[in-house]
């Protein structure tokens, strides 16, 4: 794989080895309603991921669980050989149904997980696998254990965790360098401010997870508008904005299924926010 980028303020080292460009892109979007099926616009859908290189975005988040499988199927018809993106998955989730989520950490079901992502997505080694969950039902040393050995076996290159604090990151950095962070955090929701400071000083890259609160704030706050409306720009792209001001280890994943919303998205990153404007917007925490 070429992942020949030159590494300026706005890539990230992943694993210390490979740039990636921090303004990214969520594959939850592409998909049915309740994150189940195939999207209602394949071509849409296809169309979208097909113009993430032209845009400079050149790393993919996605799990297995989201169609189930659907979104993987989707960026390896898109994409695939992936000249110059990188996909990064995850496992840890079964999906019975729309809607519905339920973890499942046993070390032979995530094996099972990476195998069929592998064939999903016509890879030989995964650049980067996240665990999408910790499973409380399972011992998290048996977890992390098994993607020791899946990284052991090259199954992975990279590993990552989702949804964990600080402690969980130092006890799996036991068996295994984590080289990305993944847990819920936006503008107006920052509980995993320590995690990302933790990331921020070791290196690790930090993933926020539902970075635009599923639309909310691109239509809430009158400071967003107004700060929006300064700089010609719509309230997501300087929520987006102030996300990649927040520190240099964040990459930025926004989804969507649509063209016009995506190069927006990608806009984002050309938004120079003062420092009043990064106070104003820190304020609304």
């Amino acid at each position: 794989m070429n992942t020949s980028v030159t590494v300026t303020p706005q890539t990230f080292l992943l694993g210390g080895q490979t740039p990636i460009n921090r303004l990214a892109y969520g594959a939850m979007r592409i998909t049915g309603p309740g994150i189940w099926g195939p999207p209602d616009d394949s071509f849409e859908a296809l169309m979208t991921l097909r113009e993430l290189p032209t845009l400079g975005i050149n790393f993919i988040d996605t799990p297995d669980s989201y169609g189930p499988n659907v979104s993987e199927w989707l960026i390896a018809e898109a994409l695939r050989p992936y000249d110059n993106v990188i996909v990064a998955t995850k496992a840890g989730f079964v999906r019975p149904g729309p809607g519905v989520w339920e973890m499942d950490g046993r070390p032979e079901h995530l094996h099972q997980r990476v195998e069929r992502s592998l064939e999903n997505l016509g890879l030989d080694q995964l650049a980067l696998w996240q665990l999408h969950r910790i499973d409380p039902k399972i011992p998290r040393d048996e977890q992390f254990d098994a993607i020791r050995i899946m990284q052991a076996d090259g199954l992975i290159n990279h590993v990552g965790l989702s949804e964990v604090s600080v402690d969980d990151i130092k006890a799996a950095s036991t068996y295994f360098d984590v080289a990305t962070v993944q847990n819920r955090y936006n503008l107006v929701d920052r509980h995993s401010e320590d995690v990302l400071r933790y990331c921020e000083s070791q290196h690790i890259g930090f993933i926020p997870w539902y970075p635009l609160g599923a639309g909310s704030l691109a239509r809430a706050d009158k400071v967003l508008q107004s700060i929006a409306r300064t700089h010609h720009a719509t309230p997501a792209q300087i929520a987006l904005a102030w996300l990649l001001g927040r520190s240099p280890v964040v990459i930025a994943i926004p989804g969507t299924s649509n063209r016009r919303h995506l190069a927006e998205n990608a806009a984002s990153v050309h938004i120079r926010l003062t420092e009043t404007e990064h106070a104003r917007l820190d304020a609304l925490a």
